[in-house]
């Protein structure tokens, strides 16, 4: 296995800017997950990787090469397509087999680098099968074993689990952390799932517009935001954004009606807070009429989940708020209640949308 390093990579096609400048170090037998929404440049940053598409500018390093000018064939790594790309008359055990094939390894060689591979992906029943008899979860790890024999410098993914139903993909999800346990291999993850990107990755990348907004442990990128875009990205439902204003009190803010908010997030000199931004799961509910702190506005849907109950409180000239409540929670629409923000997870983020930071 081995690390990764990109310096200032760009990528134009024709006159328009895809990647802006990317500088990043991918450790070796790493989990790292570029994430963000279609076009932001994440999976043309792993074809870039990849060698299947030619860098405008920078470099790629793959351990100790610089591999920038080398065809996908030389750079040593694996990629696993969203699409299968089996070959439907092959069984398991051949379709696994082939790039060992293409490279004349003999077959005793072949036959104990596909057992290894089934072995790790628990395909050994099925290696006398085709894929027209295969599940799409079965499909896609005999794609991935087929990356597997060939000992790559690291695994690509370009969204493994996109063509899979909503069961699968928790399933396989599940199945490809335990392959890098298993592996112990440098894994790069492209997908638009923030709740893959959360639960799979050691650490995320998310970009916008071919540029990186924010890298680092998942909860960290959760907990604090670099900026608005990341804030609203991560997290289902998304953080409440609410217009702010500076308030009395080097802790609060007024939100639109006039109500205060207390922070544990001063303002730092020199920048005004002009959004405030609060996870469902950092609202309380209290009744409309508790205290100064206190919130109040209208149940407008009541999403009823069993685990679950998410409320979307609409309140007069601030908008909706939405919390997540008890499953047994009792309001219903139409109901008034209060709302009540703890104040060490409310975010403020100035103007430009960068995350207000607290005064030491």
């Amino acid at each position: 296995m081995a690390s990764i390093t990109l310096r200032d990579l760009h990528k134009t096609f024709d006159t328009q800017p895809v990647i802006r400048g990317v500088d990043l170090t991918i450790a070796d037998r790493e989990f790292v997950v570029f994430v963000g929404p279609s076009g932001c440049g994440k999976s043309t940053m792993l074809r870039l990787i990849a060698g299947l598409e030619e860098a405008s500018a920078g470099s790629i390093v793959v351990g100790d090469r610089d591999v920038t000018g080398l065809p996908a064939a030389e750079r040593g790594l694996a990629m696993v397509f969203q699409s299968y790309a089996l070959y439907p008359h092959k069984t398991v055990a051949e379709n696994i087999a082939f790039p060992l094939k293409v490279t004349r390894k003999s077959q005793a060689e072949v036959d104990a680098a596909v057992q290894r591979a089934a072995d790790v992906l628990r395909l050994g029943e099925l290696l006398h099968r085709r894929p027209k008899a295969l599940s799409g979860g079965q499909r896609q790890r005999v794609a991935i074993g087929r990356s597997i024999v060939r000992d790559p410098a690291a695994f690509l993914f370009d969204e493994p689990l996109s063509n899979l139903d909503a069961a699968l993909r928790v399933q396989m999800r599940v199945e490809i952390a335990r392959l890098h346990r298993s592996l112990n291999a440098t894994m790069i993850y492209v997908t638009h799932d923030q709740v893959e990107a959360m639960t799979l990755a050691d650490r995320i990348v998310v970009f916008s517009a071919g540029r990186v907004e924010q890298v680092g442990p998942p909860l960290e990128l959760y907990r604090s935001p670099a900026n608005l875009f990341v804030a609203t990205f991560l997290g289902s439902p998304q953080m409440n954004i609410l217009d702010c204003r500076p308030a009395d009190g080097a802790s609060s803010v007024a939100l639109g009606n006039g109500a205060v908010v207390s922070t544990a997030r001063p303002t730092v000199t020199g920048t005004e807070p002009a959004r405030l931004g609060i996870r469902p799961e950092h609202v309380d509910l209290a009744g409309p009429d508790e205290g100064p702190d206190v919130v109040a506005g209208v149940v407008g849907v009541a999403e009823r989940l069993g685990s679950d109950t998410f409320l979307h409180v609409d309140i007069d000239a601030v908008g909706t708020v939405v919390l997540r409540a008890d499953g047994d929670c009792a309001a219903a629409e139409g109901a008034r209640v209060g709302l009540r923000f703890r104040p060490p997870q409310v975010h403020l983020f100035d103007a430009d949308e960068r995350a207000v930071t607290a005064v030491a």
